[in-house]
C-alpha cells in the first residue's frame, strides 16, 4: 500500500507464493487487496519446490523432526523466487519485516529478510496495524485493507496452524518492551518496574 502511494499502483507488482500451510483466506484476502490497490498480482506456487528440497535432504537430515529448518527454507525459496524476479526485470525487492520482527529475529536470513530496501523496518507491528486502519479511515468508501487481515491473529503460516504469538509475547507488550528498551534507553531493571513480567523481558531483550 505504501509503495502503490509511493510510486503509483502501475509499478508495483504483488507476488503470493503459497504452500498447503497458506490459509485460503491468506489468498482471498492478499487478491482483494491487490485488486484494490490495483497493483500486478501473481501466483507462483511454491509447494512443489519445497518438496523436491525435502526430497533431496531428507538423507541428510537423518529423520530428525521437523523444526525450524523446515520453515526458513519455505522463506527461502521465496526469498529466492523474488530475487530473480528483480534480476530479470530490475525490479526492486521491498522486504517486508517490521522494527518488532527485526529487533528479536522473527525473520529468515536469505528469506523475508532480502530485499534492496525495508520499508517498515522502523515501524513496530502495533504500528504497522495502526497505519493500516488509518489508510482505510482516510477511504472508507473503499477500504484498502480486508478486516480480516486487520482482525486475524498474524501467522508466518510456515506450518500447521502457526501463529507469531507461540513463538513472541503479545504484540502489544513486544512493542512497549521494545520501545522502553530501544527508544527509552530503559535497563530491564527499569522495564520490570513498569509492571511487566520479568521472564518476558528477559526473553524479549
Amino acid at each position: 500500500a505504501i509503495a502503490a502511494d509511493a510510486l503509483g499502483p502501475d509499478r508495483v507488482r504483488a507476488v503470493m507464493m503459497p504452500t498447503e500451510y497458506t490459509a485460503d483466506i491468506s489468498l482471498e484476502d492478499a487478491e482483494k487487496l491487490a485488486r484494490t490497490l490495483g497493483v500486478r498480482y501473481d501466483v507462483i506456487a511454491i509447494s512443489s519446490v519445497f518438496n523436491q528440497y525435502m526430497t533431496m535432504l531428507n538423507p541428510y537430515f537423518e529423520g530428525r523432526p521437523w523444526d525450524v529448518t523446515e520453515e526458513n527454507l519455505q522463506a527461502r525459496i521465496r526469498g529466492m523466487i523474488l530475487m530473480a524476479l528483480s534480476n530479470k526485470t530490475g525490479a526492486l525487492v521491498l522486504t517486508t519485516g517490521n522494527k518488532s520482527e527485526m529487533a528479536v529475529g522473527y525473520s529468515t536470513l536469505y528469506g523475508d529478510l532480502a530485499g534492496g530496501f525495508a520499508v517498515i523496518k522502523d515501524v513496530y507491528k502495533t504500528q504497522v496495524y495502526a497505519l493500516c486502519r488509518w489508510i482505510n479511515e482516510c477511504s472508507k468508501e473503499n477500504p484498502v485493507f480486508p478486516e480480516t487481515i486487520l482482525t486475524r491473529a498474524p501467522s508466518a503460516e510456515l506450518r500447521e496452524n502457526q501463529k507469531d504469538q507461540d513463538s513472541l509475547p503479545d504484540y502489544s507488550v513486544l512493542d512497549e518492551i521494545l520501545r522502553r528498551f530501544i527508544e527509552d534507553r530503559e535497563g530491564p531493571e527499569e522495564i520490570v518496574a513498569a509492571a511487566f513480567d520479568r521472564a518476558v523481558v528477559d526473553k524479549v531483550l
